[in-house]
């Protein structure tokens, strides 16, 4: 699939929140929190766009001195088991090389594939953190890259 990173801007706003509301309905973001994040000078949010120019996916990287949050990742549902997040990822981890000492995330505990996605790109389970999810109650498994 070819596709292309590029940095988001207040245009790609309601897609996003709508692909956040696609793949998180229970609990969704709010297109306020995507603006914030994109207002935010210590935070980063990438989009994978196809050749068309639509909205495959997008992750969300925070930062605080050198360290280094992946706050959130979304695939679009048509997009899955494609490249989109492993081509976030390659960009994410890039830049953690390059400017940052750890990157770290929680991810649900039942996401298997997610977790074998982290691993494959260096992160390591460090702790759990229980009922970290609210909808479903689920334990969050804590992940860390350190560079």
């Amino acid at each position: 699939m070819k596709l292309r990173i590029v940095p988001m801007t207040a245009r790609h706003l309601p897609a996003v929140a709508e692909l956040e509301r696609v793949c998180f309905p229970a609990d969704p973001w709010s297109e306020a929190l995507f603006r914030a994040a994109l207002e935010n000078p210590g935070a980063a949010i990438l989009l994978a766009l196809g050749e068309d120019g639509a909205l495959l996916g997008y992750a969300v990287l925070s930062t605080v001195l050198d360290e280094g949050n992946l706050d959130n990742i979304a695939v679009a549902p048509e997009a899955r088991r494609r490249g989109v997040a492993d081509a976030l990822l390659s960009v994410v981890t890039g830049f953690g090389r390059e400017h940052l000492s750890r990157l770290m995330l929680e991810v649900r505990a039942s996401n298997a594939p997610a977790i074998a996605l982290y691993e494959k790109y260096g992160f390591a389970a460090v702790g759990r953190r229980k009922n970290y999810y609210d909808a479903p109650r689920e334990d969050a498994v804590l992940m860390t890259l350190v560079f």
